[in-house]
């Protein structure tokens, strides 16, 4: 059994799009409602021998209490004469849980009565989540069946009510089909030239434009202004059933613009700051920010490797309980080569097109995490549509675009983990990434190369993430968690362990099982963290090293492939060296 870290990347550039003119047609079909009881309607008998004989279920209420218990007897069911509709028909409920088949069995039991005219299932209704949003058929990657996110199937249980989503990128140019889901941001570009606000860093978000002309930027052409943090806001979370534009996946979410990027991109340097002072870190010179984001997107990155001011900035977001999504990059190459590429504690997402194919410009590699919808504009229609303005430099109005990139993929995955927070505020980042995996679907396409868990299905992890799940071992499909507290002794070489029990699945262990963990302590240079398989073999997960900053937020990627997964897995964790105490907060295994 082998152990290796987890690793995920970064780097999107904005792709360029035309505007939109035209929105597409969707047709859904229903599933069958839910029903609860019989509404039963009987024949007027006033007129037939009948009418002599005592009162029927038609017109007295005693017999049609004698009625329920007769015909409850018939189907083995419960039924009450609940009430008279005003149509003169009578409700029957089912007494406890009841399925749609015993339902029917009931209907027909009424229906083979000679006195009755018909019977029918007391079905339930819901709102409608189809938006009415004008432009929300042309948003393929929201609930095309091929290779959409099935994201209509989760707004029943959230809507991403409760949460704030930084989006760190060019800022954000005011548009009417947002707008009412901003908070105050700051803008972070600190080279004023390039902001082209005049003073720097400032309290003032708005995107100015990041147009640039050939000769400059080391580049040998003119590039338009993108409004490409506008266009990543409106994916997560535009304004929907406002009856205009498009929808957003966590519609309810807020949006904090952070700029990062103007012309010539961002620095390392300002895109750390922000990146402490979205999730509510301390950034010299700047306001403490008054609503700290549950989730950070990055859609946006470069070549080389991570450095220790990226690294030691996501860690600090990831240890204050901010997930963090990224953009694996545009350059069809192995995404480990990109910054924030080889970062750790990041969620790293690949692109796909229409068809559920690996897109052709997408990163791909084993530190891929998860693949969204991304899209593709050589048919137009087939990138991903969401807000920008008309503006080729300065804003001249607002206006929907087409655009394509895993730059557009990663807020597929920042609007799902913010519907997921909504529906369950106690979600670790480890657990709403092992989640996401966790709940991918199959790509429908092909993927070269590595496309991490697959497309990411938004009904299903959201419905897996509602709940708290409190202490103990908690299956959830095929990720285990053990949420119980275990406190870890100062300077003891035998450690601690915290276990969690498989069982119910055949085989051996995958060989790319995932060791998520959350680990709370003031040192974490003073850890070695081991996992122990049921057979007392171990992969350690991490030594201890020269490392002051707090917590251990990860995932790790095991070969277990040797050993059988059913069994007692333990999580071991000693700290080796004295002045700094902590604690197990959670872990989870992926299989």
């Amino acid at each position: 059994m082998t152990g290796a870290a987890s690793a995920s990347v970064a780097t999107a550039a904005p792709q360029s799009g035309e505007t939109a003119t035209e929105a597409g047609e969707q047709r859904t079909e229903l599933p069958e409602a839910p029903a609860d009881g019989v509404i039963v309607a009987y024949r007027n008998r006033t007129e037939t021998k009948a009418a002599s004989a005592s009162p029927s279920a038609a017109e007295s209420d005693s017999e049609a209490r004698a009625e329920a218990r007769a015909k409850g007897r018939k189907t083995g069911q419960k039924l009450k004469f609940e009430r008279r509709l005003a149509t003169g028909a009578a409700l029957y409920e089912v007494e406890g849980k009841t399925s749609q088949a015993e339902i029917n069995k009931i209907v027909k039991a009424f229906e083979s009565d000679p006195d009755v005219a018909y019977a029918e299932p007391n079905t339930r209704m819901y709102a409608m989540a189809t938006p009415n949003d004008t432009r929300y058929g042309s948003q393929w990657d929201l609930f095309e069946s091929t290779a959409g996110m099935r994201v209509p199937g989760a707004w029943d249980k959230s809507t991403g009510r409760g949460t704030v989503v930084a989006v760190l990128d060019t800022g954000y140019v005011a548009h009417s089909d947002l707008a009412a889901n901003i908070v105050s941001g700051y803008d972070f570009v600190s080279d004023a030239t390039n902001a082209r606000d005049g003073n720097g860093r400032d309290g003032n978000p708005a995107d100015e434009g990041d147009w640039f002309n050939a000769g400059e930027c080391g580049a040998t052409y003119d590039s338009p202004s993108s409004w490409h943090g506008t266009h990543v806001a409106g994916t997560i979370a535009a304004s929907t059933n406002n009856g205009k534009g498009i929808a957003g996946i966590a519609y309810n979410a807020k949006i904090q613009p952070v700029r990062v990027l103007a012309k010539c991109g961002g620095t390392t340097a300002d895109i750390a700051d922000a990146i402490t002072w979205a999730s509510g870190g301390t950034v010299y010179g700047v306001p403490a920010n008054p609503t700290p984001a549950h989730v950070i997107n990055m859609s946006l990155g470069g070549g080389g490797t991570c450095s220790s001011t990226y690294q030691n900035a996501i860690n600090g977001a990831v240890g204050r309980g901010t997930t963090v999504v990224v953009a694996a990059g545009n350059s069809n190459a192995n995404a480990s080569g990109f910054v924030p590429a080889n970062c750790s504690n990041v969620v790293t997402v690949a692109s796909s097109d229409r068809q559920g194919n690996r897109a052709s410009y997408s990163n791909y590699g084993s530190i891929i995490d998860i693949t969204a919808p991304g899209g593709e504009t050589a048919v137009r229609t087939n990138g991903i549509l969401s807000t920008v303005d008309s503006g080729s430099t300065r804003p001249t109005g607002e206006t929907y675009a087409y655009y394509q990139g895993t730059s557009m993929a990663a807020p597929h995955i920042a609007g799902l983990a913010a519907l997921m927070k909504s529906a369950n505020s106690s979600l670790s980042p480890a657990q709403i990434e092992q989640l996401i995996k966790s709940k991918a679907r199959t790509l429908p396409g092909t993927c070269s190369g590595g496309c991490g868990a697959g497309l990411a299905d938004a009904a299903a992890t959201v419905a897996a993430a509602g709940g708290d799940s409190g202490g103990g071992e908690d299956p959830v499909g095929d990720t285990y968690t053990n949420s119980a507290n275990v406190s870890i002794p100062d300077n003891s070489t035998t450690g601690v362990t915290s276990p969690i029990a498989v069982s119910g699945r055949s085989g051996h262990a995958p060989a790319d099982l995932q060791v998520a963990v959350d680990i709370k302590h003031t040192y974490r240079g003073d850890l070695v963290i081991e996992l122990v398989a049921p057979d007392g073999r171990y992969a350690t997960l991490k030594e201890s090293a020269y490392d002051s900053a707090d917590n251990v937020i990860a995932t790790y990627t095991v070969d277990a492939s040797s050993v059988l997964a059913n069994g007692t897995w333990k999580l071991r964790v000693k700290d080796v060296y004295a002045g700094d105490t902590g604690y197990i907060d959670s872990w989870s295994l992926t299989f």
